[in-house]
């Protein structure tokens, strides 16, 4: 057993508890928390990846519909989790499950275009897993997925100011603390504005650099436009990858 892994999944323990004592009002109709249903992926994530100090901490916003909604892991498309990271398991189902919006698990046949281009970019430019994540890290800010009675997917930021809205915030802010004292990382970056400032407000820690990425959601017209070559771009700017190390193979978008 390695300390950083179990450190990493007693925070991700006591966050689970502490986001599910939360009652959100409208437009929140229910409430979908992986951190409980697919823990078993979640928990596996962390003991094979959480290991040892990181350079670069990268954090999401929230799991998406077809990702960490589905396999439990961040960003977690089901063809990235299983065939790249090498994850596999059972994923149970949420308390109340929206009809238009079912948990199939790894049986789901919905790509994650976000977890698609995210993974498929350190796919590309570190080969294996392994050598991805040797430096590197990735998290969500939050760990529940929101939806509406109609089933439309509520994403962080659009939540009402409220009593739960406020727990939430605090509850992350303690949890992603906890990670970087944890991984100790060097840069912590925000995939998307939101996550970006989250990371911002959330930590003071001397020695962590800040930086933020282009979403890659095919909702952003911006994330449309040759993605991966973007954030390469802004990853080496920002002077977190060597400049001139172009990914493996050619860039797809």
């Amino acid at each position: 057993m390695d300390p950083t892994a179990d450190r990493l999944v007693a925070a991700a323990r006591a966050l689970a508890k502490a986001v599910a004592r939360l009652r959100f009002g409208p437009p929140v109709a229910y409430v979908y928390n992986p951190l409980y249903y697919a823990w078993p992926v979640h928990e596996a994530y962390l003991r094979r990846f959480g290991t040892g100090p990181k350079q670069v901490l990268f954090v999401g916003m929230n799991p998406g519909p077809f990702g960490m909604l589905q396999t439990g892991v961040p960003f977690g498309e089901v063809t990235a989790v299983r065939d790249w990271l090498g994850l596999e398991g059972p994923v149970g189902q949420p308390a109340q499950l929206h009809p238009k919006r079912p948990v199939q698990g790894f049986a789901c046949r919905r790509s994650e275009v976000s977890g698609r281009r995210l993974w498929g970019l350190f796919a590309r430019r570190f080969g294996t897993a392994q050598a991805f994540f040797a430096a590197h890290f990735v998290v969500n800010y939050c760990p529940l997925g929101f939806f509406d009675s109609a089933g439309r997917n509520l994403t962080p930021d659009r939540l009402p100011q409220a009593a739960a809205t406020a727990a939430l915030i605090q509850a992350c802010d303690r949890h992603l603390r906890q990670v970087v004292t944890i991984l100790r990382p060097r840069w912590v970056i925000g995939i998307g504005q939101y996550a970006a400032e989250r990371a911002r407000l959330a930590l003071n820690m001397a020695g962590v650099q800040f930086g933020q990425i282009l979403h890659p959601s095919p909702a952003n017209p911006a994330a449309n436009r040759a993605w991966e070559r973007t954030v390469s771009r802004q990853l080496q700017t920002l002077g977190v990858w060597p400049l001139g190390k172009d990914t493996k193979r050619p860039a797809v978008d």
